[in-house]
C-alpha cells in the first residue's frame, strides 16, 4: 500500500464504520482523543529539543515527538473523514480552541525537570503500547492499520522511557528523590486514562476499541515491575482523580500550548510552504 512520507495511508482500505452516520459523533470524539493527546504530548517533548541535558536526549527526544506528531496525522486525518465537514487533520490541529481538544490532561502538563518528563512519559507509554496493540485487532480495518503502524513506535518509546525510570530511579540519591518526587506530582492524573464515558462505551461496543478499564490491570504490572527495578515506590489510589480533558476541561496550561503551536496558522490563514 502507498503511504506519504508522513506516514499517512494514501490509498486507505474500506471501512463501513468511516460512513456509519449513527456512530460518527462517538468515532469522531474518540479519534480525536486518540490524535489530540498525541499532538500535544508530541509538541511537549518538542520543546526539550536544543536544551535536554545531554545531545542523545535531545536527539531521542526529538524522535519521540515527531513518532508522536506523526501518529496524530493518521487519527486527526481518519477523524476528519469521519467528521465529513471539510477539515483535514492540518484544520483539527490548528483551527480548534482549547475546548475543543479532547487530550488527556496528563499530556499536556509541563515538562518540569527530566525527571517530571520522563515519568509522564512513561506513564503514558505503558497504557499507550497496551491500546495500540488491542487496536491491531479492531474490527475497523483503517483503525487497526494506523494502530499496527503507531505500535511499532510506541513499543520502542516504551523501552527507552522504562530503561530511563530504571537508570533514574536506580541512580543517585538526588535522581532517585527526584523521580519519586515526579511519580507523586503526575499520579493523580493516570486514573483519566482508564475512565469510561459514552463515547467509549459507544466504539467499544461497535469493536472498534477496547473499554479503556481493561487496559488498567495490564498498565498496572506494567508499570509495578518498572517501578520496583527503579527502586521507586508504587503511590496507592490516588485520592481525587484529575480527569476531564477528554471533554474538552483543561489545565490553563493547554492554551499556552496552543498559543505557540498555532501561531502561525493563526495569523496567516491558509498559509502553505
Amino acid at each position: 500500500m502507498e503511504k506519504a512520507a508522513t506516514g499517512a495511508i494514501l490509498n486507505p482500505v474500506e471501512d463501513r464504520f468511516v460512513s456509519d452516520d449513527a456512530l460518527a459523533p462517538a468515532f469522531f470524539e474518540w479519534l480525536c482523543r486518540m490524535g489530540d493527546s498525541a499532538l500535544v504530548l508530541g509538541h511537549r517533548v518538542s520543546e526539550w529539543c536544543g536544551h535536554a541535558p545531554a545531545l542523545e536526549e535531545d536527539i531521542a527526544m526529538a524522535n519521540t515527538a515527531l513518532d508522536l506528531i506523526g501518529h496524530t496525522q493518521m487519527w486527526l486525518g481518519l477523524a476528519g473523514e469521519v467528521e465529513d465537514k471539510g477539515r483535514d487533520a492540518d484544520a483539527l490541529a490548528y483551527l480548534r480552541d482549547a475546548l475543543q481538544f479532547r487530550n488527556l490532561l496528563l499530556c499536556e502538563l509541563p515538562n518540569g525537570d527530566m525527571g517530571v518528563t520522563i515519568m509522564r512519559q512513561f506513564l503514558f507509554d505503558a497504557r499507550h503500547y497496551a491500546l495500540l496493540m488491542r487496536l491491531t485487532g479492531s474490527v475497523s480495518p483503517r483503525v487497526a492499520e494506523i494502530a499496527a503502524k503507531a505500535v511499532k513506535e510506541a513499543s520502542y518509546h516504551l523501552e527507552r522511557s522504562s530503561d530511563l525510570v530504571v537508570r533514574l530511579g536506580d541512580g543517585t540519591d538526588e535522581s532517585q528523590r527526584r523521580m519519586q518526587a515526579a511519580l507523586g506530582q503526575l499520579w493523580p492524573y493516570v486514573d483519566e486514562m482508564f475512565v469510561a464515558d459514552a463515547v467509549d462505551e459507544a466504539v467499544a461496543k461497535a469493536g472498534i476499541a477496547p473499554d479503556p478499564s481493561d487496559l488498567k490491570a495490564e498498565w498496572e504490572e506494567t508499570v509495578r515491575s518498572v517501578l520496583a527495578e527503579a527502586m521507586l515506590d508504587m503511590p496507592g489510589p490516588a485520592g481525587f482523580a484529575q480527569t476531564g480533558g477528554v471533554i474538552g476541561r483543561h489545565t490553563e496550561h493547554l492554551g499556552y500550548i496552543l498559543a505557540e503551536m498555532q501561531f502561525l496558522q493563526r495569523a496567516y490563514p491558509g498559509a502553505r510552504w
